[in-house]
């Protein structure tokens, strides 16, 4: 099953608790795009945050963390409430480390590739984490656009973790909508990061698509 993790970076942070429950019936999970205008050029929010949206909803919470030295806030992000916590390779010394931190406090581990990244720099942790979430766009900004190339990257990551017979889920965020769906889950993608095209236009109907996709 294809699930659908909505980021709240789309949504009207004014009115979160409606936001959220608003959509809920349609998503699977929560993300949280948490950027620290070091890593990425763009400031959004932190461990507040996830404790309040953790007030609002039992579905799990996604925290993406695209911030620098990120092994120094990832046990706090899942003492907060986050289920599933993202680091970025690039941002990472000690990889296992981070990753191990992550796991030991009982949350999901996930690896972030930017788009220029090969999948290959995750051969010697694969086997080790719950996760791989392939950036389809430059991180940083929501609302941009989908980035093709990275669908080869989601297709040889699948087949590898297929070969491998591992159990590691593909993510995918950033320009996700009505016209690049198929293709990313056609692909190999499992889970959908988005944003816009969940809290900005038609929830109901995109998951028709969606369940329209899984059934072809």
């Amino acid at each position: 099953m294809i699930m659908i993790s909505a980021s709240i970076l789309a949504s009207d942070l004014s009115k979160l608790g409606e936001e959220i429950k608003r959509v809920e019936q349609y998503i699977d999970m929560v993300h949280l795009d948490v950027m620290d205008g070091v890593f990425v050029p763009n400031i959004t929010f932190g461990l507040p945050l996830v404790e309040a949206v953790k007030k609002c909803t039992n579905l799990p919470i996604d925290a993406h963390l695209m911030i620098v030295q990120p092994e120094k806030y990832v046990e706090r992000f899942v003492e907060a409430g986050s289920s599933i916590v993202t680091v970025h390779y690039e941002a990472c010394l000690h990889l296992h480390r981070t990753v191990y931190q992550i796991k030991d406090k009982g949350a999901q581990a996930y690896v972030a590739l930017n788009p220029h990244t090969p999948v290959e720099m995750l051969s010697d942790i694969l086997s080790d984490i719950d996760g791989v979430l392939i950036m389809t766009v430059n991180p940083g900004f929501s609302g941009q656009k989908f980035i093709r190339s990275t669908v080869e990257k989601i297709k040889k990551l699948s087949n590898t973790i297929k070969q491998k017979n591992l159990n590691v889920k593909i993510m995918v965020d950033g320009g996700i909508n009505e016209n690049t769906v198929k293709e990313v889950v056609y692909s190999g993608a499992q889970i959908l990061v988005m944003g816009y095209g969940i809290f900005k236009y038609d929830p109901a109907s995109f998951k028709k698509k969606l369940e329209e996709i899984q059934c072809s």
